[in-house]
């Protein structure tokens, strides 16, 4: 009976092992499957973002004007956009360099959250490049600059002329995954 038990128990541990070893190569070999997919059906815009700037047409008969704001919230960072706003038509790419410095002695993992202004200005940006896309890991006392590429769609309501894009570095835990958003 006893080692009837054990055999059991054996198996099981086995059975148990392999199902643990096949769920981690199934969520590992998800993110390519994703990717594909996102791809063939062209739901995610980033992969293809040279097709999408040229399919926009710039409205020249108007101009925004684009606010940037950098924050951190509690980590030991400088974190800054190199130019405080920009002048733009409606449907013309823009580039924007932020710099961030590790003013720490240890090394640190953080990700950017971005936020608009007014809040539903997300449906009309459509971002190429974006260090938000990603996890920001700086050594001690480094320093990154980092582009934003980015278009506002000519469909831009006419009566929003002044608009802001902010981020906000977080503190990622050790060992943890980009936040998706």
């Amino acid at each position: 009976m006893v080692e009837n038990k054990a055999a059991t128990n054996a198996l099981m541990l086995k059975k148990l092992l392999i199902f643990t070893v096949m769920m981690f190569l199934f969520g590992y070999a998800l993110v390519p499957f994703y990717e594909k997919f996102c791809e063939v059906t062209g739901i995610n815009n980033l992969l293809q973002p040279d097709k999408q700037s040229k399919e926009i047409q710039v409205d020249k008969s108007r101009w925004i004007t684009i606010e940037f704001d950098a924050n951190i919230q509690g980590l030991p960072w400088e974190f800054k956009s190199m130019q405080s706003s920009a002048r733009i038509h409606p449907g013309e790419p823009v580039t924007v360099m932020y710099e961030i410095t590790n003013m720490s002695d240890r090394e640190i993992s953080a990700q950017a959250i971005p936020s608009y202004s007014p809040r539903f200005l997300d449906k009309y940006l459509k971002k190429f490049e974006c260090f938000c896309f990603t996890k920001q890991v700086l050594k001690p006392k480094e320093t990154k600059q980092m582009p934003v590429q980015f278009v506002i769609e000519p469909s831009l309501p006419a009566e929003l002329q002044t608009m802001t894009i902010s981020y906000t570095f977080f503190e990622l835990p050790a060992n943890s995954s980009v936040i998706k958003k």
